[in-house]
């Protein structure tokens, strides 16, 4: 009599297509939740939209993205959002670094100092944006003023001196928390028995560090560099709370500067061709992004 029971090939065949079938609602709500939006932008930046002169829709092809790439603001958001990126990733790296060895060390209230280095960056936004602005670095009745004026120096009006060097301080101080937390997080695997031997060596805290504390760091760092990244890039609700990308394009990155585009000159086809740019921009960011914490983690230390 043959035997009519199913093969193990056979059973995982079925098992794959069930699995395909059950998946295959998400798949597909995930597709069109990112195909449609992808696809309504490409088409408004092809046409003529301005939201003042709703009746000329003709096809322009090229000509928004020719605009946008010409616009003065483009080469200044352009630039402002590499240095906002780099000086925010320098900055949270280092002290992240330098602040995670030091509450590292077993000393009384650790946990609380802890807790209190990271809360900042439960902190929205907007609201970080504003107590920066109204109750530190307002040139009048700010803490920073105060402290200027106690020494006999005049107070700095920060947003119209220094804008885009007062984002990246708003901007360091909410990001940083992350940066301690994963390196904190980090330095509790590190082979404490290792670190022994080594001093029993002779060797130095800064040997210790260069030879051992860093290796063992380089894959978080990595991962610190591409999650902030990815966020930085779309920086916007500091810079519109706090400076409205001026004074002039000084503080107008590429995400402030769509938005004035689409929503402060109404002109959605040179937006959307904006936005087409920066999400080209940021996938070329994330590919190399990508390879460099890919190999970061294959990698053997």
């Amino acid at each position: 009599m043959q035997d009519t029971a199913p093969t193990a090939g056979g059973v995982s065949k079925q098992k794959a297509r069930i699995s395909r079938l059950m998946v295959s609602p998400s798949v597909l709500l995930l597709l069109l939740w990112m195909v449609v939006p992808l696809s309504m932008t490409i088409y408004f930046s092809l046409i003529r939209y301005n939201l003042l002169y709703p009746g000329e829709n003709e096809y322009v092809g090229l000509e928004n993205f020719r605009f946008f790439v010409t616009d003065l603001g483009f080469m200044a958001g352009m630039t402002n959002t590499l240095l906002l990126v780099g000086s925010v990733l320098l900055i949270t790296v280092v002290f992240g670094v330098l602040i995670s060895l030091l509450i590292n060390l077993a000393f009384w209230g650790q946990g609380i100092v802890r807790i209190l280095l990271i809360s900042p960056f439960f902190i929205m936004p907007t609201v970080n944006a504003l107590v920066w602005k109204n109750l530190l670095l307002h040139p009048v009745s700010g803490v920073f003023a105060a402290i200027w004026q106690f020494f006999g120096a005049q107070p700095i009006d920060w947003f119209s001196e220094l804008p885009l060097f007062s984002i990246i301080m708003i901007v360091s101080w909410q990001w940083l928390p992350f940066a301690i937390l994963l390196l904190m997080t980090a330095l509790q695997s590190l082979d404490q028995e290792q670190q022994e031997a080594a001093r029993l060596d002779g060797a130095g805290p800064w040997a210790l560090f260069w030879h051992l504390t860093r290796p063992h760091l380089a894959r978080p760092i990595a991962v610190v560099v591409m999650i902030e990244t990815i966020f930085l890039l779309s920086l916007f609700a500091e810079i519109f709370t706090t400076t409205g990308g001026g004074p002039g394009y000084e503080t107008t990155n590429l995400a402030y500067l769509i938005y004035s585009q689409a929503l402060l000159q109404f002109d959605v086809g040179l937006a959307s061709a904006g936005g087409l740019i920066a999400v080209i921009l940021a996938n070329i960011a994330a590919f190399f992004l990508v390879r460099v914490v890919g190999k970061s983690l294959t990698d053997k230390q």
